[in-house]
């Protein structure tokens, strides 16, 4: 059974991830468990930000490892707070002032102009030096509500309207925003092209 370091500190994220992964012959450990701080994301896309938490991951692991980057784009903010998002109100920021900077910034928008969306890269690198690394890219359309509904999830899914369920993310069973969700597109691209390539 092949093991890989998943790059990553998030709870919500990690408990997400290995759930959609279980079904596969490999062992999903965090980087927690090997003490692995969180690398500066310094790039500027969520690809070159997943590339430089997988390498981080691989090299102080010792093992392949799977990474994402992930956010919510607003289109009433020019795709803000993009690869911003998980420290939208500042370093250490966390979900509750990130959701308040966004409701903040948009009080004046009306509904129909809230169109945003989730985008995540999820990237599989088999060490750190590997000059071709997978990457599997997905998408989630929605809109952004006026305040929180919703206790499933984390980061923004208590404000991410799902038009065709009629609630946020937040309020959908995880099973549901696993198979929606742009993580769930991902990582389902990921598998597929491990399987082809890596776990054949």
């Amino acid at each position: 059974m092949k093991r890989f370091v998943l790059a990553s500190s998030n709870k919500g994220k990690v408990q997400e991830i290995r759930r959609m992964l279980s079904n596969l012959d490999i062992v999903i450990s965090p980087q927690s468990e090997f003490d692995i701080p969180d690398a500066d994301e310094t790039g500027l896309s969520f690809v070159e930000n997943a590339i430089i938490k997988a390498r981080n991951a691989a090299r102080l692991s010792g093992l392949p490892a799977i990474a994402d980057d992930s956010g919510l784009e607003v289109d009433a903010l020019n795709g803000a707070p993009g690869v911003f998002s998980a420290r939208f109100a500042g370093p250490g920021a966390g979900a509750r002032e990130n959701n308040a900077k966004l409701l903040k910034e948009l009080e004046n928008i009306p509904p129909e102009k809230r169109s945003a969306r989730f985008h995540c890269v999820m990237v599989y690198m088999e060490h750190a030096l590997d000059p071709t690394p997978i990457i599997c890219q997905g998408s989630w359309e929605g809109f952004i509500t006026n305040e929180p509904q919703g206790n499933q999830g984390f980061g923004y899914d208590p404000l991410f309207f799902v038009p065709d369920y009629h609630c946020t993310a937040a309020a959908l069973p995880m099973d549901t925003k696993n198979e929606l969700s742009h993580r769930g597109q991902a990582l389902r691209a990921l598998v597929q092209a491990l399987q082809e390539s890596v776990l054949n």
